[in-house]
């Protein structure tokens, strides 16, 4: 969720003119991370878990493809665009890695 608390931030210093824009974009799939996983684990057993890992992989990538448009679009406010990119890069072999284990599991 450490993520998703500093895309907040940083798309407060974004133009007034995107709050409804790719801000908003960026704060919704940054969110739809953990909260993905959470509704994964609360499901019942693997198969459903692994899916939504995988909503939340798939988040991952919009989110990656957002904060690169920010940076292209808004250098002055993105500067902290390469730091959440390292860190939504770890998250995503994390989610690549677990949803691995899961597919090895005996069901």
């Amino acid at each position: 969720m450490s993520l998703a608390r500093q895309c907040y931030k940083v798309t407060e210093s974004f133009p007034k003119s995107e709050a409804f824009g790719i801000s908003l974009q960026i704060r919704r799939a940054a969110v739809s991370i953990p909260c993905n996983i959470a509704e994964g684990w609360g499901r019942e057993g693997a198969k459903e878990f692994s899916q939504f890992l995988r909503i939340a992989q798939g988040s991952t990538k919009e989110l990656e493809t957002l904060l690169l448009l920010a940076q292209d679009l808004y250098p002055q406010h993105a500067v902290k665009a390469p730091e959440l990119l390292a860190i939504l890069a770890e998250i995503s072999r994390m989610l690549r890695a677990l949803m691995a284990k899961l597919s090895t599991k005996p069901r």
